[in-house]
């Protein structure tokens, strides 16, 4: 079994730009592109798990465009554009449309690899659409920003209850598919408002605690619990990437309360002599949480001075 036939997130992903759950305003933009058979090339922007990736890959369905997806938080270089990128674009597309090259999380691209992509952009005009997806455009340079169409991803107040409900019902639609019990509805509203508007998190949660066939109120009092397992075992084996991995996870949570149950979890993970060094990185990252740009990057950046100052038992 292959992760697309594992994952709720891509068994159910939309493969139309109708199936997406959206903001109206939103939607009718993306349907606009579909309509007049062509897209411009794109800067898709917004939190974690709105659904940037899923309106791309709609998107050049819809269009039956010819598709190379690179994922640039695993492959950030110049290199990547100067092989796989200049391969693709220079090639005859196989569905003779126009060819459509989606970069997800795109702002972990190298500076070189942005300027280089500028050059790209302009080069293959005529024959690709390049649509980037980003969690944080100031990271992008403005020579991308001017080369594409920025949508951001935002939901208004006058949006929420809509897509809250039909996000509910969709997985209440899931659930019952999966042949998995729900002992009352209100569970899954409760676990969509929480994460809203992450509908991956939620999808990742109910996959997670529905491996018994039930969801029952017991989810709630798992999610409401910080989870740091993950966390604390890649700090204790210096382990970079599964600690970013867990900031990636958590950046778009309330950073007051994330801070706190921090303290709370680590405190009895440190050697005695380490623990005034936690407090002093936790209070510190805490305070610039509420005026920083990137929280990622603030969080990634407390928990990178803890693993260097602080001993963990």
């Amino acid at each position: 079994m292959n992760k697309d036939d594992f994952l709720y997130v891509e068994r159910y992903r939309p493969k139309t730009i109708d199936e997406c759950i959206l903001p109206k305003e939103l939607k009718e933009t993306f349907k606009s592109f579909v309509k007049a058979g062509q897209m411009p090339n794109l800067l898709l922007c917004g939190g974690a798990g709105i659904g940037k990736t899923t309106i791309a890959r709609a998107l050049a369905n819809e269009l039956n465009y010819d598709v190379m997806f690179i994922k640039c938080s695993e492959e950030r270089g110049i290199d990547t554009l100067r092989t796989k990128m200049m391969g693709f674009c220079s090639t005859v597309s196989l569905t003779d449309e126009r060819k459509c090259l989606i970069l997800d999380e795109s702002d972990y691209l190298t500076p070189d690899a942005q300027a280089a992509l500028r050059a790209f952009i302009e080069q293959f005009a005529n024959t690709c659409s390049f649509v980037m997806t980003c969690n944080f455009k100031n990271r992008l340079i403005p020579p991308l920003h001017s080369r594409t169409t920025v949508v951001d991803f935002r939901v208004g107040p006058e949006n929420k209850a809509d897509m809250l409900m039909e996000f509910t019902q969709r997985l209440i639609g899931i659930c019952q598919t999966e042949k998995i019990k729900i002992d009352d509805p209100s569970i899954l509203a409760t676990i969509v408002n929480k994460y809203f508007p992450d509908f991956r998190r939620v999808l990742n949660e109910i996959q997670r605690y529905a491996i018994g066939g039930v969801i029952d109120t017991g989810i709630i009092a798992q999610i409401q619990s910080l989870d740091t397992v993950d966390l604390i075992g890649g700090m204790r084996e210096k382990n970079f990437k599964q600690v970013r991995k867990w900031v990636a996870d958590h950046s778009d949570s309330d950073m007051a309360q994330l801070f706190r149950k921090l303290y709370d979890n680590l405190y009895p993970e440190m050697e005695g002599g380490s623990v005034p060094q936690l407090v002093l990185h936790l209070a510190k990252y805490q305070y610039q949480s509420a005026f920083v740009p990137d929280q990622e990057l603030n969080l990634t950046a407390c928990m990178v001075e803890i693993m260097a100052d602080c001993q963990l038992k």
